[in-house]
């Protein structure tokens, strides 16, 4: 099956194995995307590396950012002004909720189903205006900075927010209503697909296709960074690890994502959103390690510095590439039809995997 086109999950091969209907073997084929950017980074300055950043999962860029300036601030021993956290926290939350529309729609469409998808691109338009309002990009934000954030809060952009989250659990139910009881949906998603949390475990698995086995991982809780402890959000679970589940803890982390950005808003501090830096940034020799919890689950940077302007060495962890390496165990014993639709509930974004 495949080369999937980009407009689907990206360029994905899988070399199926079959007897009649049933799938007895899978081999995941990746590479279509490789762009190097983990040797890329090597040849650029800490600086012009940024603009690359977002371009990973591109459908949630910022965390890229964000865990990157968090591992060049903890080499540095900088800490962001507290108004620089809060904004972090409410850009990344609305990349959260932008992400999951995606990864809802997208499987839905797999699994034949349309409408849900346009109700989650006109819900989706929202959050992108907010964005661009915020940082000037719909997509590759280039927001993130050492020592705080690029941009302070537009006038209007505040009362628009408000405005979206009071609107927006509303057409949360609407999604619920359209598709968490709709029968042709349960008898695709319940118990198939199904990831144990013994298995997610053993893969390594993170984010909402962790939870939804049944294990409470999450990164804003288990690392407490940025202003996370400070905000009260619950950390949705499954019981099944099946499709079904890693769906229903997407469109439960969607109504927690409007729960944080209202409580940041409402506790956001005065004062700078940025620390004044040199021109030049030469991260004192060492090597760290920094994740952030994002719409799919762990990304993280390993950065080496040497004490130059280049970073000796970048290795980026996606939790999209543990999920491909799910499908050998998990397609087996599935049917042909169900491939597309347990590949988008595991929600793959190949432009991370083919960094």
């Amino acid at each position: 099956m495949g080369p999937q086109h980009p407009s689907t999950h990206g360029v994905l091969r899988l070399v199926l194995h079959l007897d009649g209907e049933l799938i007895v073997s899978a081999d995941p084929d990746i590479g279509y995307l490789h762009r190097g950017f983990e040797r890329l980074a090597e040849n650029r300055t800490y600086l012009q590396f940024f603009s690359m950043l977002s371009r990973l999962d591109y459908l949630a860029g910022f965390f890229m950012e964000w865990a990157y300036v968090r591992a060049i601030e903890e080499l540095m021993e900088i800490e962001p002004p507290p108004r620089a956290e809060y904004l972090r926290v409410i850009v990344g939350e609305l990349n959260r909720i932008i992400s999951h529309h995606m990864g809802i729609g997208d499987y839905l469409l797999n699994l034949g189903a349309a409408t849900p998808m346009f109700w989650m691109f006109r819900d989706r338009e929202d959050v992108l205006d907010l964005l661009e309002m915020l940082t000037g990009q719909r997509m590759m934000y280039n927001f993130a900075r050492v020592g705080g954030v690029r941009y302070d809060l537009p006038d209007g952009f505040e009362d628009k927010c408000r405005k979206f989250l009071k609107e927006f659990p509303a057409r949360i139910d609407e999604y619920e209503q359209l598709i968490t009881g709709n029968e042709i949906f349960l008898a695709r998603s319940v118990g198939v697909g199904v990831i144990t949390a013994e298995a997610a475990l053993d893969f390594g698995l993170s984010g909402p296709n962790l939870r939804a086995a049944g294990i409470p991982w999450d990164l804003r809780r288990e690392d407490a960074y940025s202003v996370y402890p400070e905000l009260d959000f619950d950390i949705p679970t499954g019981k099944n690890g099946d499709s079904f589940d890693r769906y229903k803890c997407r469109i439960e982390e969607l109504r927690q994502s409007v729960r944080i950005i209202g409580q940041a808003l409402d506790a956001l501090p005065g004062g700078p959103v940025n620390m004044r830096m040199p021109p030049m940034l030469r991260p004192p020799a060492g090597e760290i390690y920094c994740a952030v919890e994002t719409g799919r689950g762990e990304w993280s940077n390993y950065l080496i510095s040497d004490g130059g302007l280049r970073p000796y060495r970048l290795k980026l962890r996606d939790s999209c590439f543990v999920a491909v390496s799910t499908l050998p165990e998990i397609l087996p014993g599935n049917k042909v039809a169900d491939v597309v639709g347990i590949a988008g509930s595991l929600d793959l974004i190949m432009g991370a995997v083919d960094r």
